[in-house]
Parts: structure tokens; sequence; C-alpha cells
């Protein structure tokens, strides 16, 4: 949802997480699986503001979402902690409250603290709340195919991969770890 009427804007714009808006965004997400002719997967936004009106957390909106429209989930789990620290909610009840069977991929990366609030900028290393959030996705999740987005200040190619070596071995951990009987 990135237009009003006739204008666009260069971001995403919020949604309320209301029934209404549940209908509309399922049968706009079924008209592209349709057309497509196959499963899409739908990211979860970071946030600046929130609407009084929502009558569910944005977890369960999500999921709502995706069960409804059967479709999968891309989880961004930066975007998750921005939203988490911009309105005072606990990024681990988001985890909880999303389908396990619905996770097809996982995104990862930095962002900019504003003093008041968080900006989703992928100008950063991925940060250690980040990287214990993605910990928890994977031990509810399990292996999913994970990417390391970084859009602007882009570092040398040794960062880039020592980014992604991390979230293997990070994964590769968590799953040895839960594999052991206890």
């Amino acid at each position: 949802m990135g237009r009003t009427r006739r204008h666009y804007a260069h971001d995403l714009l919020p949604l309320p997480f209301t029934e209404e808006a549940l209908s509309q965004v399922v049968d706009r997400i079924r008209h592209i699986q349709d057309r497509l002719g196959r499963r899409i997967l739908v990211e979860n936004v970071s946030s600046y503001v929130t609407f009084t009106h929502s009558a569910m957390p944005e977890w369960t909106f999500l999921g709502a979402v995706a069960e409804a429209a059967d479709c999968g989930i891309l989880l961004d789990v930066n975007n998750i902690y921005v939203s988490a620290v911009n309105h005072g909610f606990s990024p681990y009840d988001y985890l909880a409250g999303l389908p396990l069977d619905r996770i097809g991929q996982i995104h990862l990366a930095g962002h900019t603290d504003a003093g008041t609030h968080l900006i989703d900028t992928h100008d950063h290393p991925v940060p250690p709340p980040v990287w214990a959030i993605y910990r928890d996705a994977v031990r509810r999740f399990g292996p999913i195919s994970t990417l390391v987005e970084w859009d602007d200040r882009i570092p040398p190619f040794e960062e880039l991969v020592a980014e992604a070596d991390r979230a293997r071995a990070l994964e590769a951990e968590v799953l040895d770890a839960y594999a052991k009987p206890a």
C-alpha cells in the first residue's frame, strides 16, 4: 500500500489492522496469486505510526492475511525490531503470534536510530537485538532461507560476506542446539 487515490508515496503506507483492511488485502493478494498462478510472500513492513482504531496487533493481522489468502510470509526481522521499538511491543510476542507453516524467507538488516524512533534504512550492520530476534526466529521456524539486506552506505564486500556468514553460523548453532536430545 504505497498510494492513496492517485498519489504515490516512496514508502509503504501503514494500514489499520481491522477486519475491513484484512478483507481488502486478502482480496488483492488472491487476485495477484491467481494472475501469477502461484503463491507469493508478503513482507511485514516497519512502521512509524499506528491507527488508534486497529482491532488487532500487526502479527495477528499478518498471520490472518497469510492464512486467508493462502500466501507465505517474508519475515523481515529488522522490521519487527524497528516497529517494536517505535510502538512499544515485544518482538518475541510478534514471532510467537505468526503461523509456523507460512514463513518462506527471512530478511536481516540494520537501521538508523533517530533518537525518538528507529528508521529502517538498511545502511548499517545487523545490530545485536536483531541477531537475538533472528536466533528466536530460527528456533521457532527452523531452517529458512535468509537474506542480509544492505541498500545504502554499502561496506566492502568482505563485510557483507561476514554478515551472511554470521547468519549461517547462528542458524547452524540454533538448529544444532535444538536437534540434540535434552
